[in-house]
């Protein structure tokens, strides 16, 4: 692999631009970037310009930034850094779920391979994260399991919750708040049409009402 060099901010908006790409590597707008990152476009064309040199991406005017080979695997690395740092934080240190994001924010820059892969080899070689996702191994290699947004499951259906696709702490704790967590048994009991909103049980014994937002956020086993 092509040795390369990238600041913090490189790394943010390169991990970034591969989230905003989704599985098909579809390309990113600068607006879109710009968005994620709350910065000004302006901006994001300076940085395009640098990540584009560095050949982590490709650009074309009017077309959209999409991440190389090269950026990916890059991309992967952070990825990987973030989310073994955010199990660390909540299996060893015992932070919840909604505290770890900003912080492991901060550590994924650490540079030392060794220390990431020791890291990896104390917590048991996860391969997913609190928040569901999975932790790519140091080749960049990942298994995610097979799931559906709960605002898209039918009535009737059941399944265990798997990921949480908003990270944020207002989620997080809203989550928590309800009583549903990674590994909870989740049936869907009734669709408001009005508003697609849902009427769950959750671990058989609490029902609750979740909004259209809420349910696209939470993914359950299909």
């Amino acid at each position: 692999m092509k040795e390369i060099t990238l600041s913090f901010a490189e790394e943010n908006y390169l991990k970034a631009i591969y989230h905003l790409s989704g599985d098909d590597g579809q390309a990113v707008s600068t607006n879109a970037i710009a968005d994620t990152l709350n910065t000004k476009a302006a901006s994001v064309t300076d940085m395009i310009k640098k990540l584009s040199n560095k050949g982590v991406i490709s650009y074309q005017k009017y077309r959209g930034v999409k991440v190389s080979e090269l950026g990916q695997k890059a991309a992967l690395q952070v990825v990987r850094k973030h989310r073994l740092w955010e199990t660390f934080l909540v299996e060893k240190l015992k932070f919840n779920w909604d505290e770890v994001h900003e912080v492991a924010e901060q550590l994924e820059h650490i540079k030392s391979p060794l220390l990431i892969k020791q890291l990896d080899e104390f917590l048991g070689y996860p391969k997913y994260d609190p928040h569901g996702d999975p932790i790519p191994d140091e080749f960049g290699e990942f298994k995610s399991k097979p799931q559906v947004a709960l605002g898209d499951c039918k009535i009737g259906h059941e399944g265990v919750v798997v990921a949480v696709k908003d990270a944020s702490a207002p989620f997080l704790q809203y989550v928590d708040k309800i009583g549903a967590y990674i590994g909870a048994k989740i049936r869907v009991i009734d669709k408001v049409e009005f508003d697609s909103s849902l009427e769950i049980l959750i671990d058989n014994k609490k029902t609750v009402f979740i909004s259209k937002e809420v349910s696209e956020n939470i993914w359950i086993t299909e």
